[in-house]
């Protein structure tokens, strides 16, 4: 002790060491501690404009490869229709989707190479939600792309691509 007093220079009294390590707990309390909350005004204050995300980009060479993008982007936007694990062995509709997408990512027609034509509702469901996900990510060496995938549709109203499948019993 008579050492720290001679080399600080100060002199300390014994409890001053207390009264140090209180006021450094307090400090570090301090920074433990939450802002106050900012007064409240009458006007509510705008939120920071956000920039609307850019449209993704497909970088695939081939139709093929565009599938996958394609099929990513769907289940993306679509994860509570999405079919979890192995698909049971008899489901209720499979159908064979062509999809003609141009640069921008826009759908530009839909055709049915086998369409599921027990199940109108579904082939209307498919539409409805291949529509509904253009934009897709633009193909950037493509001009256009016509992508092919199939639906399977289990009776519960999810299905998965073929592209993604998670298999079949």
């Amino acid at each position: 002790m008579r050492a720290l007093n001679r080399l600080s220079g100060l002199t300390w009294m014994p409890g001053a060491w207390a009264g140090a390590l209180a006021l450094a707990v307090l400090a570090v309390l301090q920074g433990c501690s939450t802002p106050p909350a900012p007064p409240s005004s009458s006007q509510a204050v705008p939120a920071p404009a956000v920039a609307a995300p850019s449209a993704a980009v497909s970088l695939a060479r081939t139709p093929r490869d565009y599938r996958r993008d394609a099929a990513s982007h769907l289940y993306a936007l679509q994860p509570g229709k999405i079919y979890k694990g192995r698909l049971p062995p008899m489901l209720y509709a499979v159908g064979v989707l062509n999809v003609d997408i141009d640069r921008r990512g826009q759908v530009q027609a839909i055709h049915w190479q086998r369409a599921p034509k027990h199940a109108p509702e579904v082939m209307a469901e498919i539409e409805k939600m291949v529509r509904a996900a253009a934009p897709y990510p633009a193909p950037q060496h493509m001009a256009r792309v016509t992508y092919t995938d199939v639906w399977l549709w289990h009776k519960s109203g999810q299905f998965q691509l073929d592209t993604l499948t998670e298999g079949q019993d």
